[in-house]
């Protein structure tokens, strides 16, 4: 096949989508688009309408409902219905789409032009029922897919109005890939949230008219947008479920609702397994022949995160108290058919007997148990109990690790044992082909001889000895390893991430916690292990309780908290919270021993150290903390290995990957990443053999090959940092540090030239160029870092002044840190005004916030008197906006009313937006 142009490829869309029973239909204009919605609303609705098309003053009402609605409310009122007073008095109910695919139409429509900020034309829109509801864009085969994804993100920001905020989902196809993702109000998509389609056992459809003929039948279409679609309430943003997760909880629903029998689904961990089995419970608590639906987690799982992830799903749907009579009024509700409680509170419900009349109901009833991560308590007695209660139930397990009869439970059951067949699986090598998990970068390191090899004697079984693996030299070796190369491992290109520590016991814990203590260093290091019977303290060890109240104390001064071994649940919820969440002060490295080693997510988190010995599932569960998939920034999860598990990681990782080739699931080694940034220096060199020739480039499309060519190799660059062994002298044959400075340099120049001269007749074939800013910029010279060395300046001392200040200078001028670029000028106004003449014992801090609420204020009041607007509702939208991250024409025409022409006000508003984001980018 020869070249194949857009026009062409959205020509051949259009054609596929006509066989597939789609209605071409030409529309302009957003005034066509509203005059079509209108002809197709009144055909849904003609029952209810009572074959009465709407009046222009009745349309208007419902257009006044649907317009100005956030992405987040239009998806909630899509699924719902609208009242509409009629003008004879009467009131009806309005719908929009229908869960029956039969019962929609489908109309196909192209080059739709929109006029916002700039003018757009939008390739190819989906509609149902007249709302704009897929929008797709094409890019020609051989161009990056991620442009057409930073179009849509352009077309978001600067056009999409009105009914264009009920799309739901976009595809993006050069021909040859294509994704899909769901709409979002945030300002950015991530690339992280675009999935590619597959078939049942996971083999892609990346072909635009495979894509099409599977994802576009108007049954599977219909099915995404009724079911498989999910509304966060608590953070009110929308999410798209992934193909194995769709294939999973058709193929459970079906057997529960087919059989009496159960089954598991085998998904790896951190593939989205709660956000699946969730929706399978949702789903089966529709169905009137079931009679309730058994959500059970274990109460070890029951964290923050997990609870928040549930309570987004469907508000307030996880009982969070630890008593058993909360879970019984739930079972005695017969309107509350979906229940999400612990195995725990579960068991105590049917033992007691004072619960027994009311569980008893639903003993010989066809229920349904569902269990998130199955390979943990629902192997004991607490899972026999349950099953031998209720007679008619049916269970359903969820695991990223089953077992096997390599790795069988101590009761020697497998996961097919207790719960039946293998629904749907979703391997760890896929899930890292699919980019949903990230690989790992596994190193072995020798507490005796440097760096780990295999045929090294002091690191094979018969010399694994107890005393030699606790002697005090290598507690002290091991420790000063970690804090060495902390750095590394967690803080990449600005972006800071955390790490665990995983020891062999409490004893172990203790005393590399007081090992760190003795050691110089700027990390914020905390510790925990289970307080309780049955729990990891060893209840002969009456030293345990007194140590953990020591490192409660030392946690308590570190955050500025108040926990203590009363307030134990607390403590380990604020731990999680900080392992978690970047806005708050986060944990450096954790401790642990058997804790936040199976079922805790956290995106922050990348590494993991290792002194302690695994095997199976507990090292895959282990290691799989550290591989959620973030920032571009966060390319793999590092794991350090004090022990050798070399054996045992690669055997765990063929068991886990159904056999085979596990090369894909680890990095190469550190020479491998050499030869292959030598040879992206090579390919750079192709374009440009000095940084000094970027300058030269005329035409846009070198301008492109450099920019690509310079990121693929930072790329490579960022994979080689991590390693212990990497040094800049290995690549000075080829380029030295400061080349590769000088041609970042220039690369900043291309991008900020590119974002500060977009207009809206012009379009850059560069606007849409994936820069990956974020995998260049480095961390040193931040807002963080100027302000330090604007606190130690000698200001005593006029000639050390000076000097301190024109090095300070020199740095706001090479900086590449996005943040404190927009501060350069803010910050040398705020050394020559208020700096130098500030006393000695003043707060360098408390100035300089002064100073820039101080510029602050003066713009907004500068920009209000100029456009004739009331400056605190300007103030009032910018403090909306900085809580939300969500700002629309309708906010501001709420808060300001503009007495002007039709153009003039739109200028107005456009002009608004432009100054808050600007300001508040600014600002912030």
């Amino acid at each position: 096949m020869g070249y194949q142009s857009e026009a062409q490829l959205e020509e051949q869309l259009i054609k596929k989508l006509g066989t597939l029973g789609y209605e071409f239909v030409k529309i302009k204009d957003y005034d066509e688009l509203v005059a079509n919605f209108r002809k197709e609303l009144n055909l849904f609705n003609k029952d209810a309408l009572e074959n009465r098309d709407m009046s222009d003053t009745e349309f208007n009402r419902v257009m006044v409902k649907l317009t100005g609605k956030t992405v987040y409310q239009c998806a909630k009122i899509l699924r719902d219905k609208i009242v509409l007073d009629r003008d004879d008095g009467s009131r009806i109910y309005l719908e929009f789409i229908s869960k029956y695919p039969e019962n929609n139409h489908y109309q196909v429509t192209n080059q739709v032009t929109v006029v916002g900020k700039y003018k757009n034309r939008y390739d190819v829109t989906i509609l149902c029922n007249g709302l704009p509801i897929v929008q797709i864009e094409l890019k020609r085969a051989g161009i990056d897919i991620k442009e057409a994804i930073n179009q849509i993100d352009r077309y978001r920001i600067h056009s999409y109005k009105g009914l264009f905020h009920f799309v739901q989902i976009f595809v993006v196809s050069n021909a040859v890939e294509t994704r899909y993702f769901a709409n979002t109000d945030s300002l950015k998509i991530l690339k992280s949230l675009t999935f590619y389609w597959t078939n049942e056992i996971n083999e892609r459809i990346n072909n635009l008219n495979d894509f099409s003929a599977v994802f576009f039948n108007q049954s599977r279409l219909s099915r995404m947008l009724n079911k498989y679609m999910v509304i966060s309430d608590t953070d009110q943003f929308l999410m798209v479920m992934r193909p194995y997760q769709i294939y999973a909880t058709e193929a459970l629903v079906r057997k529960a609702l087919d059989t009496n029998s159960g089954g598991f689904i085998f998904h790896t961990t951190g593939s989205g397994k709660t956000l699946t089995s969730w929706k399978c419970a949702q789903l089966l608590s529709q169905e009137d022949r079931i009679k309730k639906i058994f959500f059970l987690v274990d109460r070890n799982d029951l964290d923050t995160k997990t609870i928040d992830d549930f309570n987004s799903y469907e508000a307030d749907c996880v009982d969070m108290t630890e008593r058993t009579d909360k879970l019984v009024e739930q079972v005695q509700d017969r309107n509350k058919k979906l229940i999400i409680t612990t195995i725990q509170k579960m068991t105590n419900a049917i033992k007691k007997p004072k619960y027994q009349a009311i569980m008893e109901q639903y003993s010989d009833e066809k229920v349904i148990f569902i269990f998130d991560e199955c390979h943990r308590s629902q192997f004991g007695k607490m899972h026999s109990k349950i099953k031998k209660f209720f007679k008619r139930g049916q269970y359903f397990g969820f695991t990223g690790t089953p077992r096997f009869k390599e790795n069988k439970s101590q009761d020697s059951r497998t996961t097919a044992d207790v719960f039946g067949d293998c629904l749907h699986q979703y391997l760890i090598k896929e899930a890292i082909f699919d980019k949903n998990v990230l690989g790992f970068n596994v190193e072995y390191i020798s507490t005796y001889k440097g760096q780990y090899d295999e045929t090294d004697e002091t690191m094979v079984e018969d010399i694994d000895r107890k005393e030699v693996l606790e002697s005090d030299d290598r507690v002290a070796l091991v420790a000063n390893h970690i804090i060495s190369h902390h750095i590394g491992k967690t803080r990449i290109k600005g972006n800071k991430y955390t790490a665990i520590f995983a020891v062999s016991s409490i004893p172990m814990l203790v005393r590399y916690y007081n090992e760190f203590k003795k050691i110089k260093h700027i990390f914020k290091i905390a510790a925990v292990f289970s307080y309780g019977a049955n729990d990891e303290l060893d209840r002969a060890d009456k030293h345990s309780k007194d140590h953990l109240e020591s490192i409660i104390d030392d946690y308590n001064k570190m955050f500025d908290t108040n926990f203590s071994m009363d307030t134990y649940d607390g403590y380990n919820r604020d731990i999680s919270k900080r392992m978690q969440i970047k806005k708050i002060p986060e944990i450096d490295i954790l401790i642990v021993v058997n804790m936040y080693l199976t079922g805790f997510d956290s995106r922050p988190l990348n590494t993991l150290y290792v002194d302690k010995n695994l095997e199976w599932h507990t090292l895959l569960q282990a290691f799989s903390r550290t591989n959620r998939v973030e920032k571009e920034t966060k390319q793999f999860g590092n794991i350090v290995c004090y022990r050798n598990l070399k054996k045992k990681t690669d055997d765990a990782l063929r068991l886990f990957s159904g056999g085979g080739d596990i090369s894909e699931i680890l990095l190469k080694d550190y020479d491998y990443y050499l030869d292959k940034i030598k040879q992206l220096i090579a390919e750079l060199f192709k374009v440009v053999s000095h940084p000094e020739e970027v300058d030269n480039l005329q035409s846009e499309e070198d301008q492109a090959k450099f920019v690509i060519a310079f990121r693929e190799l930072s790329k490579m660059l960022l994979v080689l940092e991590t390693f212990v062994d990497f040094s800049w002298d290995h690549l000075d044959d080829v380029l030295t540090q400061q080349e590769y400075e000088n041609f970042k340099s220039r690369y900043f120049t291309i991008h900020d030239d590119i974002k500060n001269k977009r207009d809206a007749e012009k379009v850059s074939i560069l606007d849409d160029i994936d820069f990956s800013i974020e995998i260049i910029q480095t961390d040193k010279i931040n807002v963080a870092y100027i302000m330090n060395l604007l606190k130690n300046m000698d200001r005593k001392d006029k000639k050390q002044r000076e000097k301190d200040i024109k090095h300070i200078y020199d740095e706001l001028d090479r900086t590449d840190n996005p943040e404190l670029k927009k501060k350069v000028e803010l910050i040398k106004r705020f050394i020559g005004d208020v700096l130098v003449g500030l006393p000695e014992d003043a707060s360098v801090e408390e100035a300089y916030v002064d100073f820039e609420d101080k510029e602050r204020n003066e713009e907004i009041e500068a920009f209000a008197k100029e456009k004739d607007v009331d400056a605190d509702k300007i103030k009032q939208i910018i403090s909306e906006y900085e809580f939300s991250h969500t700002l629309t024409k309708d906010m501001i025409k709420e808060q300001i009313p503009m007495a002007l022409p039709f153009r003039e006000r739109r200028a107005l508003i456009q002009a608004i937006i432009d100054f808050i984001t600007q300001n508040c980018d600014k600002y912030q």
